[in-house]
């Protein structure tokens, strides 16, 4: 197996006991109680998945996600105390792709860490097909470099904002429910709540002002794209 992960908690207990059930399944850890150390340390030697703290001393686990996402997209677990809605929707939105609420069972995170690792094997096989250029009215992306382009500006977007985007460009005018895009860009494991959506969608109106996702009430989202602008 020998996939390594980066465990980044400031409480000695629960870094030894995830570390123990890690190394028992086989995973390579390397532990740190401190963000800018774990983020030094990647400088040199990227992990294969991340799972971090969000309280942390100086740097906080919310930063230092959204600072691997500038430069990977290796899976990362947000393991916290903080178990109000927000919180884990603000993770997810930085590019995490879990969250834990502490306290929990090593054995869960263990099964999560294997889920996200099974996921992040196949993505590989589906970036290969994915060579095209996608553009619809003001709207382009280009699928291989994961590249956004809104009225020729180039636009920044996380993982799970670009997924979004591709949805919408691929099938225009299809009006599609907040399970399904929750199931679709989050995986159907996922048990949060299907704010998630919502929140990605505005997101994604602020970065770029105009675009025409319109809410369908009471259903979900679509990308409505009138007859002859495609």
């Amino acid at each position: 197996m020998n996939q390594h992960i980066y465990l980044v908690e400031d409480d000695p207990n629960i870094r030894d006991i995830v570390q123990a059930y890690l190394k028992k399944e086989g995973y390579h850890v390397t532990m740190t109680e401190r963000a800018e150390d774990a983020w030094e340390k990647a400088q040199n030697e990227q992990p294969d998945m991340w799972i971090l703290d969000i309280m942390l001393p100086g740097m906080d686990g919310y930063e230092l996600c959204k600072k691997i996402r500038q430069i990977s997209e290796v899976p990362i677990i947000i393991i916290s105390a903080k178990d109000e809605e927000v919180d884990k929707i603000l993770g997810l939105e930085l590019g995490s792709d879990d969250y834990l609420t502490k306290p929990f069972s090593p054995r869960e995170l263990v099964a999560r860490v294997k889920r996200l690792f099974k996921r992040a094997e196949a993505k590989p096989m589906v970036n290969n097909v994915k060579q095209s250029v996608l553009e619809i009215n003001q709207l382009k992306l280009d699928q291989a470099a994961r590249q956004v382009f809104w009225r020729n500006e180039e636009i920044d977007v996380t993982t799970k904002e670009f997924d979004m985007l591709e949805i919408f460009t691929k099938q225009p005018n299809r009006a599609f429910s907040r399970e399904e895009l929750l199931t679709i860009i989050w995986g159907d494991d996922y048990f949060g709540s299907d704010r998630a959506v919502d929140d990605l969608v505005k997101r994604l109106r602020k970065k770029l002002d105009g675009l025409p996702v319109e809410t369908v009430w009471g259903y979900g989202y679509r990308l409505h794209i009138d007859e002859g602008e495609s």
